[in-house]
């Protein structure tokens, strides 16, 4: 689909993707507490109609539900507006959304496949992933299968989810990891080490999740919020959302709101476009549940921090002591 937003080269693929995708777990339902159906769609449209061209799901999220739901929100619209849909394969749960298993066995995976292809109502998907290693069989025998899919058409590009630089490596040497997903944001930066630079001289395009981990850099969680979650949302077990480093990641997120006022934007446009300033890093997935949320984040598809805000972020991440990692690229 055309756009207005910048893109940028996903890695060697030849896809030009927005700095921001859509992020569908939630879309699901089964981890974040309720969900509607109707607004997921029309978080999606909005997102579409603001210039997002590309949306990241997988097989497991509501065990196929937010598939589905993808499927049903792009099924009307013309070819030249449709945006590009990534997926992931090789985790299953059981039918309470609990128990989850890694299998990367061959036929799994073909199979898995297919039933993305039917959910999502498409011939081909433009990028499938591997979403973590497999706990059944070696890494060279997913990534063989993975590189099988493509060479048959069925996928136009595969790339790795959750692999670190020696997996990375291994793949490679069978066949180019086109991209790869893992978690990035202010408070986990443990990524910007080792695996942002090996991505980076290998030409493989890098999309990150929880950005804004999780909601806590979005300035508007609190401590009575998170108290309140429901028992479902995954959150609540999260030792991010909890004592100590809940109370750093809050101030965190309060130290941000006089860069976001500097810019005119929201803290959560803050924290994405920190994501989008470190080399190596294509862009960045982000949820939405609703046209709301997608506003309150669609400017740090054009926001670019100069080095005054990100040395006061770095001097921020230092003091509150939030997260891990490198603070500065």
């Amino acid at each position: 689909m055309k756009t207005h937003l910048p893109t940028r080269a996903f890695g060697q693929t030849g896809m030009e993707i927005t700095k921001l995708g859509i992020g569908a777990w939630a879309m699901g339902g089964n981890m974040w507490g309720p969900q509607d159906d109707q607004e997921s769609m029309a978080a999606i449209r909005h997102a579409i109609d603001s210039g997002i061209n590309w949306i990241d799901t997988a097989a497991v999220y509501g065990n196929g539900h937010s598939e589905e739901v993808i499927g049903d929100a792009l099924a009307d619209l013309p070819a030249d507006q449709r945006p590009l849909v990534f997926t992931k394969g090789g985790i299953v749960r059981d039918e309470n959304g609990q128990n989850p298993r890694r299998i990367g066995e061959r036929n799994h995976l073909r199979q898995e496949l297919e039933n993305s292809l039917r959910r999502l109502k498409v011939e081909v998907i433009d990028l499938y992933q591997m979403h973590w290693p497999s706990d059944d069989v070696p890494l060279e025998d997913y990534w063989a299968t993975l590189l099988e899919l493509k060479k048959e058409g069925k996928v136009r590009h595969v790339g790795l989810s959750n692999h670190d630089e020696t997996q990375l490596a291994r793949a490679e040497a069978m066949g180019h990891v086109e991209t790869l997903q893992p978690p990035f944001s202010m408070i986990r930066r443990d990524t910007a080490a080792k695996i942002l630079p090996w991505c980076a001289a290998h030409g493989t395009g890098v999309i990150c999740y929880s950005p804004m981990q999780a909601g806590l850099l979005t300035g508007t969680m609190t401590a009575e919020r998170v108290a309140a979650m429901p028992a479902n949302d995954w959150r609540k077990d999260s030792p991010e959302f909890q004592g100590e480093k809940l109370t750093a990641n809050l101030k965190l997120a309060e130290a941000l709101k006089p860069i976001a006022e500097k810019h005119g934007t929201s803290v959560s446009s803050v924290a994405l476009a920190w994501c989008h300033a470190w080399p190596g890093l294509t862009a960045t997935i982000v949820g939405a549940r609703s046209p709301a949320q997608v506003d309150g984040w669609i400017d740090a598809a054009s926001l670019e921090l100069d080095a005054a805000d990100l040395e006061e972020i770095a001097q921020v991440i230092e003091a509150t002591g939030a997260g891990q990692g490198p603070v500065r690229a």
